[in-house]
């Protein structure tokens, strides 16, 4: 699954994050994230999902972001709609129970937004929440300008450790996850 966490990750330590408004919101008519998997070890299946919001907020200091994003997963768009049905069914991404995909950054400095670097984070995922490491891309990102940022993400994570292990023999573990997100101004 290859989803291209598109610069902006979603929800860590917000609890320990100062409590204020967000200073940027994700605009979801231009964000997205995709995933891919190994089926059988010969093909790949992908997945887009349409559906992010969120929003980073910066710290009192204004040099540190935290990236809050949500992913809806039956925004999801594959190639077939019987794959869609089986990739959302209880196995997998058990979409009766759990609609959404939440990340959260660890604080990042302003200038990786735009040299890229490590990002790190909490992910949940089927109400299972794992540390996760990304690669956040570089990227011209002028937050006086939000609507020219546009922040990519990629990596990998491993769905048995969020509860996805079924079909092991024809479905690789690997999914290949990444984002990209499109920023605006909060509204106040």
């Amino acid at each position: 699954m290859s989803w291209q966490f598109a610069g902006c990750l979603a929800a860590l330590l917000l609890a320990a994050w100062p409590a204020h408004a967000a200073d940027y919101r994700i605009d979801p008519a231009r964000s997205h994230a995709d995933f891919g998997v190994r089926l059988l070890w010969l093909s790949q299946i992908l997945g887009r999902f349409e559906e992010i919001d969120g929003d980073v907020t910066l710290s009192s200091l204004h040099d540190t972001a935290v990236v809050d994003a949500r992913i809806t997963v039956d925004s999801i768009q594959m190639s077939s709609d019987r794959i869609r049905r089986w990739v959302l069914a209880p196995e997998f991404f058990d979409v009766s129970h759990y609609p959404s995909i939440h990340f959260v950054s660890q604080p990042i400095s302003l200038a990786m937004l735009e040299k890229g670097g490590d990002l790190q984070g909490t992910l949940t995922l089927r109400g299972i929440t794992r540390t996760a490491h990304f690669e956040l891309l570089p990227s011209r990102c002028p937050l006086h300008e939000p609507q020219q940022c546009v922040i990519s993400v990629r990596g990998t994570i491993q769905r048995s450790d969020f509860g996805m292990s079924g079909h092991r023999a024809a479905v690789a573990d690997r999914v290949d996850l990444g984002m990209m997100i499109s920023l605006d101004y909060a509204k106040r």
